[in-house]
């Protein structure tokens, strides 16, 4: 058998179904990250910019989130939202107002305590089994693929409400994929794109590789590259799931060079992230 190529390599690293490499470790990680940020948190009265909450109130929607996560992993079905972005908002603002815990120590033990269930609910059931999850039905290795880009996003917001650094890194980053790819057919805006026609290879540098093709503005996403691709992508893993969750723009992105694009519709790379609608 010859050596691994780099395309099974980039599959292997984010196929649904077989573990990437480093989930547990990155998000018990990121979960103790957070929790370290909050703890020195000298107010959580405080705004956290970008978003309508303060850091208390981001920190309770994590301590709740990686409940809800960890009672799905478990096989409790839970539901919240309607699927849609705008679903799971109104959700989650309906959580909020009912849950009042908004100190940093509590909510910070609660975000690793509730991050432990989700590991060890998938470590007692199988990984492939389909469960129901707020994004859709999905198995447990992509719940926590969903479940490490939700902290992700909300650990960046809180690091950068309270000045700090964050914790997002091209490894972690990549290990987002499987959820990411999963919720793009759910997220794609219908006005932006409707009656659109184009196929996109998107790869991630270091690895990871993925292909978009709209039909009409449906998008359909795989884990390999359509054939003869109108745009190709190449993107820095950590500005990919910081423009993916709404938190980078793209404009600047490709400014500073983190963003590449090619092909015979060139112009078709920066519009890509304005199909969707961060999850």
């Amino acid at each position: 058998m010859g050596p691994e190529t780099e395309q099974e390599r980039d599959d292997r690293s984010v196929c649904p179904g077989r573990l990437p490499e480093g989930p547990a470790d990155a998000l018990r990680a990121t979960a103790e990250e957070v929790a370290q940020l909050l703890r020195r948190a000298p107010d959580t009265g405080a705004a956290v910019p970008g978003l309508v909450w303060t850091v208390g109130e981001l920190a309770a929607h994590l301590a709740q989130a990686n409940e809800l996560m960890a009672d799905v992993a478990a096989g409790r079905p839970r539901r919240h939202g309607d699927g849609t972005p705008e679903g799971i908002a109104a959700a989650n603002e309906q959580a909020l107002d009912a849950f009042a815990e908004r100190r940093a120590a509590p909510l910070a033990a609660m975000i690793v305590t509730r991050t432990e269930a989700y590991l060890e609910a998938v470590a007692s059931h199988p990984a492939e089994e389909t469960l129901l999850t707020p994004m859709g039905p999905m198995n447990r290795v992509v719940l926590g693929s969903y479940l490490l880009t939700h902290m992700l996003g909300h650990g960046f917001d809180l690091a950068r409400a309270l000045k700090r650094p964050h914790m997002v890194d091209r490894a972690r980053a990549r290990l987002t994929l499987p959820f990411l790819l999963e919720a793009m057919p759910r997220v794609t805006d219908a006005a932006a794109t409707a009656g659109l026609d184009a196929r996109y290879a998107v790869r991630l540098w270091g690895g990871g590789r993925f292909g978009v093709t709209f039909t009409d503005g449906t998008a359909t996403v795989g884990h390999a590259f359509p054939d003869r691709p109108d745009c190709t992508i190449s993107i820095e893993p950590v500005t990919f799931l910081l423009m993916a969750l709404g938190r980078c723009s793209p404009a600047g992105a490709m400014a500073r060079g983190r963003v590449l694009a090619w092909g015979r519709r060139p112009w078709l790379g920066p519009r890509f992230p304005e199909y969707f609608t961060a999850p």
